[in-house]
Parts: structure tokens; sequence; C-alpha cells
């Protein structure tokens, strides 16, 4: 499976066998065949597999604390590759640009994270700030908290992300009344809230879009 890799990369490569390889730099000299089979009949999926609470995988026979930490590596790892393409500092001056962005900022994520988006005059992103991290379904936000966020970072605009983890990025009433909420609170330090992304496995919805803004 090793030359297969070097030779073929994974696209060709089944689930199961994708798990299993990587098993194998976990649990050498162990057949890892079967385990991955069983991993993903439990979890429904690889993306189940590695997006499952590592102390639950840890708890399949065979696996352990190493292992079930290797798995539930990788949806942050890939995160982290993801955004660090994008270069220090991306401009975001298109819906397109700010979409794919926000969906790098959520990816594999399984629970709800909101971000504030700092930008400059040229619409460069000078940080991506992750505010709050909430339940599988609600993030409370706090505009004073991102009030300060936009301030200790200079930022001229702000772009807001969240995600719906498990659902569709349609905005519901309660991420419109806080878009309005956050709105405000910036307009009164002059900084401008370009648009509030929403974010939902693979697809975004953009509130400037929907004329939410």
């Amino acid at each position: 499976m090793k030359n297969r890799f070097i030779e073929e990369g994974l696209d060709a490569f089944e689930d199961h066998q994708i798990l299993e390889l990587l098993l194998f730099y976990a649990i050498p000299r162990k057949d890892t065949n079967e385990l991955a089979h069983s991993l993903i009949n439990k979890y429904g999926s690889l993306s189940g597999v590695l997006e499952a609470d590592p102390k639950d995988l840890a708890k399949a026979p065979g696996l352990g604390e190493n292992s079930a930490i290797l798995l539930a590596l990788i949806p942050s790892l890939a995160r982290i590759y993801l955004k660090d393409r994008w270069g220090a500092r991306p401009t975001l001056d298109s819906t397109a640009k700010a979409g794919e962005y926000v969906l790098t900022l959520c990816a594999g994520r399984t629970y709800e994270v909101f971000y504030v988006i700092c930008l400059d005059a040229q619409h460069k992103v000078i940080y991506s700030a992750l505010v709050h991290e909430g339940t599988i379904d609600q993030a409370p936000v706090y505009p004073r908290l991102i009030v300060e966020t936009a301030l200790r970072h200079k930022a001229q605009s702000v772009i807001l992300a969240h995600n719906h983890p498990g659902g569709t990025p349609i905005p519901s009433s309660q991420d419109i009344e806080v878009t309005k909420r956050i709105q405000v609170a910036l307009e009164q330090i002059s900084i401008s809230v370009l648009d509030h992304i929403i974010a939902a496995g693979e697809q975004y919805v953009s509130c400037a879009e929907k004329g939410l803004l």
C-alpha cells in the first residue's frame, strides 16, 4: 500500500484503505485492514471516523489512545494546511474569495465557531480571530468582544463568519439579529461589517448577497 500511494496517490484508494494506511503508522507490525473496516462501519464514513471524539475512538478494540489521537489530528491538520496555502495576508475582495476562506476556517469542525476576520483598507486579512467556540447548535456572540477584537487588530472593516455543523448555511433569525447588533456596535467606532458568511459543509451563504446587512 505504501508503494501504491507513492506511485498513484490516494485518489484511487477506498476509504477503508486510506484508514488502513494511516493506522499502519500508529500500529506497526499489525494488519490494520479489519480494524479500518470496523471503524468505518461504526462511524459511517472516513470523515465520521476522523471527526469522532478521540476518547470514544480510543475505546475501539485494537486501537488505543495514540492511534485515536493520530486520527483526530487529521481534520485540524487539514484545516491548518488549507489556511496556510492562502498565505499570510490574503485579499478578500469578493464574496467568492471570502466564502472560500470561511470554508477553510470551518473545515472539519463538528461544533459551532464564530470568527471575526479583520481586514485593512485594501481588504487584506490582518487577522482571523476565533472569538467563540460553542455547542453544535448555539454560539452566543457578544458585540463588546467583537469590538475589542477589531480595535486590537486595527481593522478597517470586518467579515463575520460562523458555521452550522451538520445543517444548512441558511441564516436563522438569530443569525440576522446577531449580525445587526454587531453591525451597530462597530459603526460606533467607524468599522464596517462587509459581510456575515455562514458555512455548512462545502456550502456557504453571504448575508450581504442576501441583502441582510
